[in-house]
């Protein structure tokens, strides 16, 4: 229930995000038909550090000529200070293949400003943008150089959760990469990606550990919890409280496990955002002045062990090494399950609780998911891995191999029924017939 309650969680957020965008684009509908060459930002508002993006429609019947087109350094940005627009210089320090570009009739093309979010948005305020373009005429005649502007935008302070996130999240992980690249000798990303996922697993150790204990807690206890189901069938309150008995004189909880997932979730979506746009000029101003101070994107090395190329896509072998690593935990993790069920089995293989198991019982129902999720886990990650940079996959993937260690560990504590020194024991004697 929980799994399918997740499901329709995620389907429901994609498709209220998908109708967002579609609201937003309908908003500029009227400004991209207001001139020769419509021009307008997805939105009209935007937090600060937040990708900006504009669309160019051409809508006469003829082309339209960008010269010395060279994506967003082209275009003129304004910012509106002091009852005036001032020119906001951007792309100065850095190099362009500028060349002409074509759009042709009624198509248009997508520009995004993601990479100067800091250095040319980075203060609040109101924001339009001016493209130079050549417009040609249906007769063929010489094209006559225009300027278009696009709608008035703005750039807004970020929510409280927003800056959480920055603060909180983003911009330490964002530091720490690049303090580590800094000290690394070659300032190599991928021992620098290594080194923070040890770092971060090594936090999360003690909240990890009692919540793999406490999964092997609740499998231990899944027989007793079955027990209680048939003898409270009818009485779901009593159920109830001696299921929560049962639990709190066992010192477990079934949301335990779930505490270093809901901790690893944000972080890993901050280090997504680090690998995928963070390590880039513009993210200059969120570094602390002693990590920024001597330290250049340009001398990055982003290349790992001369195989992997950490800031583009790997969609197959790093996907299936990260999906079998997570299938190895996967089995670990449930290992303490299926040795009980074995040993519950007589010789000659036929379990014998089968006999009294009706079809619909629960813990059949549970076995079925928990076989469900042991391959489902795996590929999901591996989708997962294929669709985001393979620095993203390093991180997993020895995030990964830190847990199968833990998941060992565990398992020993576990699986270890020898007494304990100094535990009482009892030793039984029979009395021999004289």
């Amino acid at each position: 229930m929980k799994n399918k309650f997740l499901l329709w969680a995620l389907v429901f957020l994609s498709i209220m995000l998908f109708m967002q965008n579609m609201g937003n684009e309908k908003e500029m509908e009227p400004t991209l038909a207001a001139s020769d060459l419509g021009i307008a930002t997805t939105k009209t508002e935007y937090k600060l550090g937040k990708e900006i993006s504009l669309t160019l429609q051409n809508n006469t019947a003829d082309v339209i000529m960008l010269p010395d087109f060279c994506g967003e350094r082209l275009f003129e940005v304004y910012r509106y200070e002091n009852s005036d627009w001032v020119k906001i210089p951007i792309g100065e320090d850095e190099t362009c293949e500028a060349e002409a570009y074509e759009i042709p009739s009624t198509e248009g093309i997508s520009v995004s400003y993601k990479n100067w979010a800091y250095r040319t948005f980075g203060e609040y305020g109101r924001y339009h943008i001016k493209v130079s373009a050549y417009v040609y005429d249906v007769e063929g005649e010489a094209p006559e150089m225009m300027i278009f502007e696009s709608n008035e935008f703005s750039v807004v302070p970020r929510t409280m959760l927003g800056n959480f996130w920055l603060k909180g999240i983003y911009q330490p992980i964002l530091n720490t990469m690049v303090f580590l690249i800094k000290v690394i000798p070659g300032n190599h990303l991928g021992f620098a990606i290594i080194i923070l996922t040890l770092i971060i697993r090594t936090i999360l150790l003690v909240p990890s550990q009692r919540a793999m204990r406490s999964q092997k807690r609740m499998q231990e206890l899944q027989p007793k919890l079955e027990a209680l189901k048939k003898k409270y069938k009818n009485n779901q309150e009593k159920l109830a409280m001696e299921t929560m008995n049962l639990w709190k004189s066992n010192k477990v909880t079934p949301f335990g496990s779930c505490l270093p997932i809901f901790i690893q979730f944000p972080i890993l979506i901050g280090l997504y955002y680090v690998v995928r746009e963070g390590l880039h000029i513009d993210k200059f101003e969120l570094l602390y002045g002693f990590v920024g101070d001597g330290f250049s994107f340009v001398a990055m090395n982003t290349n790992f062990l001369g195989i992997l190329e950490l800031m583009e896509l790997n969609v197959i072998v790093l996907p299936l090494i990260v999906g079998g690593l997570q299938f190895i935990q996967m089995n670990l993790a449930l290992s303490r399950a299926k040795k009980k069920k074995e040993a519950n089995t007589p010789k000659g293989g036929k379990n014998v609780s089968k006999k009294v198991k009706k079809p619909g019982d629960m813990q059949d129902e549970m076995q079925m998911a928990t076989s469900m999720m042991k391959y489902f886990m795996p590929v999901m990650i591996a989708f997962f891995t294929a669709s985001m940079p393979a620095g993203v996959g390093l991180y997993w993937g020895t995030s990964t191999i830190y847990g199968i260690v833990q998941q060992l560990v565990v398992n020993k504590e576990s699986l270890d029924d020898k007494p304990k020194k100094g535990a009482a024991t009892v030793k039984v004697i029979e009395k021999k017939d004289k």
